[in-house]
């Protein structure tokens, strides 16, 4: 379980730090676009591809890290009304859920990512496993951070927040 805390910790950390670069070279590409576009009536053939792909990881992998930090919208109406056991059981079996989700997306996304193998991007021209593999990745993550919530018996913050109200 220490072994687990501790990569889903680092991995989670890592991703904050990649979000962060991921988004400032995208907007740097796109006001990049904007600017030569407006400014010298130069159209830049490679800035949308970049963006679209570097848009597509930071989605998957904040998605990923929202299952490790529990800032997802949920519906908690009716398993808040349960009995604290029933309610465990019930988180247990979303945690589960969320887990084999996550699987289902990694081995989704190596299909993919094996299928279009050796296929580049047409303005830039990179590898497209680079944009495909994100599906694999974002996959993996959420299938070790709902893991670890399951193994933690984790209750949502906002749960327990209301639990001491009452």
């Amino acid at each position: 379980m220490r072994a687990l805390l501790s990569i889903n910790n680092f991995a989670a950390a890592a991703v904050k730090v990649l979000v962060v670069v991921m988004v400032v070279v995208m907007l740097g590409a796109l006001s990049a676009q904007v600017f030569l576009r407006y400014a010298f009536n130069v159209t830049l053939s490679w800035s949308e591809e970049l963006s679209l792909g570097l848009f597509t990881w930071t989605v998957l992998l904040m998605a990923a890290l929202g299952v490790k930090e529990g800032f997802h919208v949920r519906m908690s109406l009716l398993i808040q009304r349960l009995p604290s056991g029933a309610r465990l059981r019930a988180e247990q079996a979303i945690h589960f859920a969320t887990a084999a989700t996550g699987g289902f997306l990694a081995w989704s996304g190596w299909r993919y990512f094996a299928d279009t193998r050796g296929s580049t991007s047409a303005a830039i021209g990179y590898p497209i496993e680079l944009l495909h593999a994100s599906a694999l990745v974002c996959g993996v993550l959420i299938a070790l951070f709902a893991l670890e919530s399951l193994l933690e018996g984790r209750i949502p913050a906002d749960e327990a927040r209301s639990e001491e109200r009452v």
